[in-house]
């Protein structure tokens, strides 16, 4: 299998809807599920068995269920991204996805193109969340009514790769000479800098870069005020 393939292991206890989700995501150059589970147990054994780069699992599993194969499963392998896929929105779910390692989270129904996006960004390092989880991960994430202002409303947490890159382009770099200071491949970029514009709720680089001067001049201005 070529080495830029993402193989992928898909946790679904449906099997209609699995079935119509294997068809719909090997139509995708790139994409390849290498194994099935229909239940907690089978997917934290096949993690053993198969080399993977991404997890799709649903939550509602029989046996040991969804969120405890996810921390089973980030337990024995850490870097292995966990994509949550579910028919469930409520806020006390997100903080346990939290809590047991999931890197994203997304809701059954959403369309193909975007649920392949949500697999390539969280298979290069990045986070997906659906935007159901804000509220739930503002309130893990920002702890005070201080932070609240400096970050704004509309952000949901960046990761610390994703942090290196926000302020990369904040200095105006592309995204060529963003993967050659970190290292790393410019379609990797990309990825990183559409799941920045889609937590920072914006819809370009520049105003991207226009916010984080913002916060940098609240921070600096609240700084001044608490010395």
């Amino acid at each position: 299998m070529p080495s830029n393939v993402l193989r992928l292991l898909l946790v679904e206890d449906d099997e209609l809807f699995r079935l119509g989700l294997r068809v719909k995501l090997q139509q995708e150059t790139g994409l390849e599920i290498v194994a099935e589970a229909e239940d907690g147990e089978s997917a934290v054994e096949m993690v053993k068995r198969y080399p993977l780069d991404v997890v799709l699992l649903d939550i509602g599993l029989p046996g040991i269920g969804g969120i405890e194969a996810c921390r089973q499963i980030k337990q024995q392998n850490p870097q292995l991204p966990v994509l949550v896929l579910t028919s469930h929105s409520q806020q006390p779910l997100i903080t346990r996805l939290l809590e047991a390692g999931a890197q994203g989270y997304c809701l059954k129904g959403i369309s193909a193109e975007v649920l392949v996006l949500a697999i390539r960004s969280v298979a290069a390092g990045a986070s997906w969340w659906d935007r159901t989880a804000t509220t739930e991960i503002r309130a893990k994430f920002e702890p005070n009514d201080e932070d609240k202002e400096v970050k704004g409303s509309s952000t949901l947490p960046l990761t610390p790769r994703e942090q290196e890159i926000l302020a990369l382009i904040a200095t105006g770099k592309s995204n060529q000479e963003i993967a050659e200071t970190l290292y790393i491949t410019p379609g990797t970029v990309r990825v990183h800098v559409h799941t920045i514009l889609h937590k920072l709720g914006v819809r370009d680089r520049t105003q991207a870069a226009v916010l984080v001067t913002q916060k940098q001049w609240m921070a600096t201005e609240l700084a001044k005020q608490n010395d």
